[in-house]
């Protein structure tokens, strides 16, 4: 999440946030991990959420299972109808929103203080007791079976996908299906599938819920009480990952007619989750390398040769379980490949040599101060905490990463750089107007 913070807050430094972790108060609600947050703004409150509902719990049968699961929980409960929850929410200015990630059935909410009750009730009905109608579930699947079809033309979703299924072995919740497959999935998925899935994995084992803002905690766990109580069920997530890796230095093409530019994705998997020991520090120097208009590669390739208008270098998808390193980047086809040889050479560059002591210093200051401004507001407060949770790290790290950042040396980011990453085996895709590649994308 980004958002402005107030020039007073920035300026107050890393002390600004000191304490944190005192302000979070968690506890067992009803088998539900509940944690609240005070905020000095007045009357509103943020909440979000997670159970492990994602597609990586299709567990074999129809992989469209768990999307359709998600998207019906709007589409009304036993006691009110869609039309009915929408009035209500309207009523008071509230929001409730749902969605589904690779391994999390993810839960927002939004509303002032004194509608913490309704919202909370709704969006326990919601969970609990939705209403499954036949009608609704034929709407959510032609609309799902639509995005996927319009999705196969987007040279951005299919670069991802296929690098993801280029890097990450069968079986590991980051290796995505095929759009194909997903297509044929939710064309053959019935609601009765949709109904054991949520019977299955829907409860508060392995649910959190983040209340932030205008709350005190006994108010916040009276009420999730009062909406969850005597619900039970629910499943771990999938954090082994399967053993083995991919073979590397593969370059896959995905061709798409008549698309003005070409996205490339160059990386691999990285072994690391975000809690190992060498996580944070790949994390810094991959900023160095390709975060925002000062890293190298937009210095570079963007700026000095004019090749495109955006690239960069990224880490992620580790909360849970092994992640992914990637360079990407937008081309038009004519300078396509000038663009990957650009590209490889600011990468063996940064690989071979490393980052200077000013780059870390400079990069330092900006990593903290992108934190602060995350920090700055309700929803971001809770979004962290969320993520923290699911990175399976303590609350007090809300404090602990600006100075973990600061405490970063140039020898530790470098040596990460060269234990996790090998630029002389890592995997090209290129999806957009392209010629076919002679490797088969499985």
């Amino acid at each position: 999440m980004r958002r402005i913070a107030s020039i007073a807050l920035l300026l107050a430094g890393t002390n600004a946030f000191a304490g944190m972790a005192d302000h979070a108060h968690r506890a067992a609600v009803d088998g539900i991990d509940v944690v609240t947050y005070r905020t000095n703004v007045k009357d509103m409150v943020v909440i979000v959420g997670a159970l492990p509902a994602g597609d990586a719990m299709a567990d074999g049968g129809n992989i469209a299972v768990p999307t359709l699961s998600g998207m019906m929980l709007d589409r009304g409960s036993k006691a009110f109808d869609k039309f009915a929850i929408a009035e209500k929410l309207d009523n008071v200015g509230a929001e409730i929103g749902f969605g589904v990630g690779p391994q999390s059935l993810e839960i927002h909410g939004k509303c002032l203080r004194k509608d913490l009750s309704l919202v909370m009730g709704l969006i326990a009905a919601d969970l609990r007791t939705p209403a499954m109608l036949q009608s609704e579930f034929a709407k959510a699947k032609q609309q799902l079976i639509g995005e996927l079809e319009a999705s196969t033309q987007n040279s951005g979703g299919r670069a991802r996908e296929a690098f993801d299924r280029a890097i990450f072995p069968a079986g590991h919740p980051n290796r995505p299906h095929t759009l194909n497959e997903y297509i044929e999935a939710a064309r053959s998925v019935t609601l009765e599938d949709v109904k054991a899935f949520q019977a299955k994995y829907y409860g508060p084992a392995h649910m959190v819920l983040v209340v932030a803002g205008d709350v005190s905690d006994t108010d916040t766990q009276a009420e999730v009480s009062k909406a969850f109580s005597g619900w039970s069920g629910g499943q771990d997530y999938i954090h082994a990952a399967k053993a083995g890796s991919l073979p590397g230095g593969n370059e896959i093409s995905v061709p798409l007619a008549d698309k003005p530019s070409v996205t490339m994705i160059l990386g691999q998997a990285t072994g690391l989750r975000y809690k190992d020991p060498d996580a944070l520090a790949l994390r810094v120097g991959t900023a160095i390398l390709g975060h925002g208009f000062t890293g190298r590669l937009m210095g570079t390739v963007r700026d000095k040769e004019g090749l495109t208008y955006n690239i960069s270098s990224n880490v992620g998808d580790d909360s849970l379980v092994d992640g992914a390193w990637d360079i990407s980047a937008s081309f038009a086809p004519q300078l396509l490949g000038k663009g990957v040889a650009a590209t490889r050479r600011e990468l063996e560059k940064w690989w071979k040599d490393g980052v200077t002591e000013q780059e870390l210093a400079t990069r330092k200051q900006g990593i903290i101060g992108s934190y602060q401004v995350g920090m700055s507001t309700t929803g971001g407060i809770a979004g962290a905490i969320l993520v923290d949770i699911q990175r399976g790290v303590d609350l007090t790290w809300l404090d602990e990463l600006p100075k973990a950042v600061n405490a970063l040396t140039r020898e530790q980011v470098n040596a990460a750089i060269h234990s996790h990453l090998n630029p002389a085996t890592m995997v090209l895709i290129k999806a957009g107007s392209v010629a076919p590649s002679t490797t088969a994308l499985k």
